[in-house]
C-alpha cells in the first residue's frame, strides 16, 4: 500500500474510533435516563416504532432490495437470501411482535425479594436494567428490530452492529426506530448503529461505557469477541443440537419431530444437526426418516451402523461437532440412553437437545443429565426461541451458566440492585455484646422507591 493511502486508512480508523467512543458516551448517558423511564413512556415509544415501520415499509423494501441484489451478485445461498429478505410480510410480523412486546410486563422495578433486617430497616432486591449493551448480530434485518425494542422495553441503551450484507436495510431501520423513539420522548443516543468491523474492534475496548457484549454469529467470531475484550460476553458459540430417538419412542411422533427439527428452517442455531437413534428402533425408524429427508433434499452422513441400515455418506468424527446450518445431518446409532447422554455432553454445544420417548423415566434422566440450556421431551428443537417461550422475542441464545441461560428476552436484559430502607440505623447499633440483633424476616410487597 502506498504511503499516502496507508496514512488515509490510519486516519479513517482513528476517525471511526473517535466516533464509536462518542456513541458509547452518549449511550452511557442515555442509559441512566432509560433506567428510570415509566412503563407508559416505553410502551408509547414501542407503539410509535411499530407504526413508523408500517408507515415506511415501501422505503424499507427499497433498501432491502439493494442488499438482496448485492447478495445475489455475491452468489450467496438461497438459505441466506431467505434470511436477508425483509418484505411486507416480515415487516408486518416485526410490527406485530412489537405489539406483543407492549403487552408484556415491564421487567424493571420488580421486587424480587424483600427482607426485614430489623424493625424499620428493610432490604429489597429490585430488578434494574444492565445499562449499555453492545450487540453484534447476523444478516437477518428483523434481528435489529427485535434487539432494539427488547433493549427499549428493558430500559437499556444499545449499540448495534449488523451484518454488512444487510447494511442498507439496517441503516433505514435504525433511522426509523431512532426517529420514532425520539419523538416519543426517549433520550438521544439510547440506540446507535455501528457500520464497520473496525467499529466492533473499537467497541470491544470501551469497558468504561459498555456493560455487556452479546455476539450472534459463527463460533470463530464469538471466540474472537471473547478473546479480545474485558467486557462481559453473553452468547453461544455453536448451535450443535441433537434429537435422540429412544427405544421407547412412538415412531410416527419421532419422524415428525426429527423432520421439523432439521427441515422447518435449517439455517438457524436451534435446528438439529445430529440425530441419535437407539439401535432397538433404528431398523424401523431410519428407512422412514431417510425417505422424508430425501424428499426435502437433506444429505445424510451416518456412522457405520447407520450405513448398514440405510444408504448414506460416511460420517467423520468432525461431523459430530459441526453446525451445518443447511440441509445436512449426521446420524449415529447408539446402544441406548446413557450413550446418547454421553455423546451430547461430549460433542454438543449445550444449546438445545431433545429426547423422543414414551418412557417417562428415560425422559427425566435425559433432561436431568444433559448439560444444555434447553432440554426437551417429545417436541422439536426449533421451539428454543424467545418469541415461542413468550419472552418477547430474544437478543440471542445463551449457553452461559451465569446471569441468563437459553433464549435471552426481557428477563435476561435486567440485573438487580439492593435497596435498603432505614430509619437512622448504623452498624454500631448491631455491634458488641449488647448490640441489637437482626430479625431477617421475609416480608411481602413492593418497596416504595421502585
Amino acid at each position: 500500500m502506498a504511503p499516502l493511502a496507508s496514512l488515509a486508512v490510519r486516519f479513517d480508523v482513528i476517525r471511526r474510533f473517535k466516533l464509536v467512543v462518542k456513541m458509547a458516551q452518549l449511550a452511557k448517558e442515555a442509559s441512566i435516563l432509560m433506567g428510570s423511564l415509566t412503563s407508559e413512556v416505553k410502551n408509547n415509544a414501542l407503539a410509535a416504532i411499530a407504526q413508523a415501520l408500517m408507515a415506511n415499509q415501501d422505503a424499507i423494501i427499497v433498501a432491502n432490495e439493494k442488499d438482496l441484489a448485492r447478495a445475489r451478485q455475491d452468489k450467496v445461498s438461497d438459505v441466506l437470501l431467505k434470511r436477508l429478505r425483509f418484505d411486507k410480510g416480515k415487516i408486518a410480523s416485526a410490527a406485530a411482535a412489537i405489539e406483543s412486546l407492549i403487552k408484556l410486563d415491564d421487567p424493571v422495578g420488580k421486587t424480587l425479594d424483600a427482607t426485614e433486617l430489623d424493625k424499620g430497616l428493610e432490604l429489597y432486591k429490585v430488578s434494574c436494567p444492565i445499562g449499555v449493551l453492545g450487540i453484534v448480530f447476523e444478516s437477518r434485518p428483523d434481528a435489529l428490530v427485535q434487539i432494539s425494542t427488547l433493549a427499549l422495553k428493558s430500559g437499556n441503551a444499545v449499540l448495534l452492529k449488523g451484518g454488512t450484507e444487510a447494511a442498507n436495510t439496517n441503516k433505514i431501520l435504525a433511522e426509523i426506530i431512532a426517529g420514532a423513539s425520539a419523538r416519543a420522548g426517549l433520550p438521544d443516543g439510547w440506540m446507535a448503529l455501528l457500520e464497520t468491523r473496525a467499529d466492533v474492534k473499537a467497541m470491544l475496548e470501551l469497558d468504561d461505557y459498555i456493560d455487556l457484549i452479546i455476539p450472534r454469529g459463527s463460533s470463530a467470531f464469538v471466540k474472537y469477541i471473547m478473546d479480545n475484550t474485558s467486557i462481559p460476553v453473553l452468547g453461544h458459540a455453536d448451535g450443535i443440537c441433537h434429537v435422540y430417538v429412544d427405544a421407547g419412542a412412538d415412531v410416527d411422533m419421532a419422524l415428525k419431530i426429527a423432520y421439523d427439527s432439521k427441515c422447518q428452517y435449517a439455517a438457524v442455531c436451534n435446528a438439529m444437526e445430529t440425530l441419535l437413534v437407539a439401535e432397538k428402533i433404528a431398523g424401523d425408524f431410519l428407512p422412514r426418516i431417510k425417505a422424508l429427508y430425501d424428499k426435502a433434499g437433506v444429505q445424510i452422513r451416518g456412522d457405520q451402523r447407520c450405513r448398514e441400515i440405510i444408504d448414506c455418506v460416511a460420517a467423520s468424527e468432525q461431523d459430530w461437532c459441526t453446525e451445518y446450518n443447511e440441509l445436512i445431518i449426521s446420524i449415529k446409532v447408539l446402544a441406548g440412553l446413557d450413550n446418547a447422554i454421553e455423546h451430547i455432553n461430549r460433542f454438543g454445544s449445550h444449546h438445545t437437545d431433545a429426547i423422543v420417548t414414551e418412557d417417562e423415566r428415560a425422559a427425566k434422566r435425559f433432561m436431568n443429565l444433559v448439560d444444555s440450556a434447553n432440554v426437551f421431551w417429545n417436541c422439536s428443537t426449533r421451539f428454543a426461541d424467545g418469541y415461542r417461550y413468550g419472552l418477547g422475542a430474544e437478543v440471542g441464545i445463551s449457553t452461559n451458566k451465569i446471569h441468563a441461560r437459553g433464549p435471552v428476552g426481557l428477563e435476561g436484559l435486567v440485573i438487580y440492585k439492593w435497596k435498603l430502607l432505614g430509619s437512622g440505623q448504623v452498624v454500631a447499633d448491631y455491634s458488641g455484646d449488647n448490640g441489637r440483633s437482626f430479625t431477617h424476616k421475609k416480608i411481602a410487597g413492593n418497596n416504595t422507591l421502585s
